[in-house]
């Protein structure tokens, strides 16, 4: 009996044992899927801190426009007679491009022409009978002056018949034609416009500051939405004599080679202008900086050495941010190279908050960026 006795003892020790273990098991894990949901996994991006090239440089919006360049016109008012010229094209310097009728003028000027050569035989006969005392010096006199009257009225009318006929003031590519035969133009009437397109200029603003950090052959970069993928390389030929008063802003021009043609007239162009010597900084997108009042942050991604915390956690460390440029930010200190920095998500961290990682939607970071709809 005794035996029964203490083998029934020993088994409900045995089931109180299992019932304290399970006890304590649950509520263990309890805690844990507590601590979980208190302090849960966040989904953040990251990248790793880079050394890259830096070279300082400031920035300008202009507009391209032809070393030379015109819409041509007439001075003469008239009919449109010919056309000898086909609409973007090239052309030389002096190449006839359109007539205007003009035989009223042609005959005019052959009436005024027969006139002057009959002064001009009436000077030779007095000329001669000046010799012999047949007339006076006066009546020479006279008709040397008539002589010249006559001539010059010659050049006038002249000149009014080469009016009438557009030539090429340089070599260059035509624009597309406004006019047809038969027209009736007035004086000034744009016919077509003409380009020289081996050579480009582009005028930009500078502020007042920047007169000391950029020289006339200083390298200037274009970039047109045209090409976006490509720039422009040109230098700079000269500077206003002035500081416009109202913007404190210089005027600058810089001339850019475009013999492959790919640039025109009257496109926008962004400007960057390099000063200062080339050199290398921590660079991160503009994204992974948490700006404050009280200075600019990052968050690590560090691997967690507290109990209970396996992963990767995150650390918010301080920084002294420098130049930005698109996308990006130079990291002056307070950062290692090779870092993984938080890139998006950083609103919902604070030290020690067990991190999840998530690139698959990559941070834009681009140093020369296009809008959205370019």
């Amino acid at each position: 009996m005794l035996k029964r006795m203490l083998i029934m003892l020993c088994a409900i020790g045995a089931v109180f044992a299992a019932l304290a273990w399970f006890v304590n098991f649950r509520a263990g894990m309890i805690s844990q899927v507590m601590a979980s949901l208190a302090d849960p996994p966040q989904t953040v991006s990251t990248t790793a801190a880079q050394v890259s090239d830096w070279q300082s440089s400031l920035t300008a919006i202009g507009t391209f426009r032809a070393v030379n360049g015109a819409d041509l016109s007439l001075q003469q008012a008239g009919i449109v007679d010919g056309i000898h010229f086909e609409s973007g094209k090239d052309i030389a310097a002096g190449d006839t491009l359109l007539d205007l009728r003009m035989e009223d003028d042609v005959a005019k000027l052959q009436s005024l022409q027969a006139t002057a050569d009959g002064f001009g035989i009436t000077l030779r006969r007095d000329q001669g009978q000046l010799k012999i005392n047949a007339v006076s010096q006066a009546t020479v006199d006279s008709d040397v002056v008539n002589e010249r009257n006559a001539l010059a009225l010659v050049a006038q009318q002249r000149a009014l018949v080469e009016q009438k006929t557009l030539r090429a003031p340089f070599a260059g590519r035509l624009g597309v034609r406004q006019v047809d035969v038969g027209q009736y133009l007035t004086a000034g009437t744009t016919i077509v416009t003409l380009q020289a397109l081996d050579r480009l200029f582009v005028d930009f603003t500078l502020p007042q500051q920047a007169i000391d950090q950029v020289k006339v052959g200083q390298t200037v970069v274009a970039r047109v939405d045209a090409f976006p993928d490509l720039s422009f390389k040109g230098v700079v030929q000269a500077f206003n004599s002035k500081v416009d008063q109202t913007s404190r802003n210089i005027q600058v021009r810089a001339l850019f080679d475009n013999s492959d043609r790919k640039l025109l007239p009257g496109m926008f162009a962004r400007i960057d202008v390099r000063v200062g010597p080339p050199t290398s900084y921590l660079t991160l997108p503009q994204t992974a900086i948490v700006y404050n009042t009280y200075g600019e942050s990052v968050f690590l991604a560090v691997k967690s050495d507290a109990p209970g915390k396996q992963g990767l956690v995150a650390r918010q460390t301080f920084v002294k941010t420098g130049a930005t440029r698109g996308d990006q930010v130079a990291v002056v200190s307070g950062l290692d190279r090779g870092a993984t920095v938080v890139t998006a998500g950083q609103v919902k961290l604070r030290n020690g908050t067990l991190l999840k990682l998530d690139n698959s939607v990559p941070v834009t970071n681009d140093p020369n960026p296009a809008p959205v709809d370019q």
